[in-house]
């Protein structure tokens, strides 16, 4: 079903769509919401990701609806000899479409672009809660090596 997936960037026609599938992740708690007054907010965001050279926000497409997301963030650090590394965030699949083989296929097209980039790492945070999720990443190669740490300011 899923050999017509199109993984392509994100256009501001996906907005939408891209809201809804965040304020359907009751466990992010990112306060996401499909309400009229927050799409300006994600307008905006939206246009500084897809202006950033750093930055760049995928959707991956079926039959024309959109059905999954993530972006990928480039850092370069002094560490690793000045490396290049690549943060995966937001990897999300609709509910209705997960276990069909989507986010795998999100995924290898992100380490595809890291690959491509020369990047000595892919990382990635999940929420503890997500343990579906955690099985998910190992099986595709990732390994939890460190502990994350976060400080909400608002």
């Amino acid at each position: 079903m899923t050999d017509n997936l199109i993984i392509r960037r994100a256009r501001e026609t996906d907005l939408v769509a891209l809201i809804e599938l965040f304020a359907a992740d009751e466990t992010g708690g990112h306060g996401d919401t499909t309400g009229d007054d927050a799409y300006e907010d994600y307008l905006r965001a939206f246009n500084v990701i897809d202006a950033s050279q750093n930055e760049q926000l995928f959707v991956a497409e079926l039959e024309g609806e959109v059905v999954g997301t993530f972006q990928i963030l480039f850092n370069r650090t002094l560490t690793g000899r000045g490396s290049l590394s690549m943060i995966l965030e937001a990897v999300q699949t609709r509910s209705d479409m997960r276990g069909k083989g989507i986010g795998g296929q999100m995924i290898h097209h992100a380490i595809e672009e890291a690959r491509r980039r020369d990047c000595r790492i892919v990382q990635l945070t999940s929420n503890m809660a997500r343990t579906d999720a955690h099985r998910f990443y190992e099986r595709l190669g990732f390994a939890k090596s460190h502990f994350g740490f976060k400080m909400k300011l608002k």
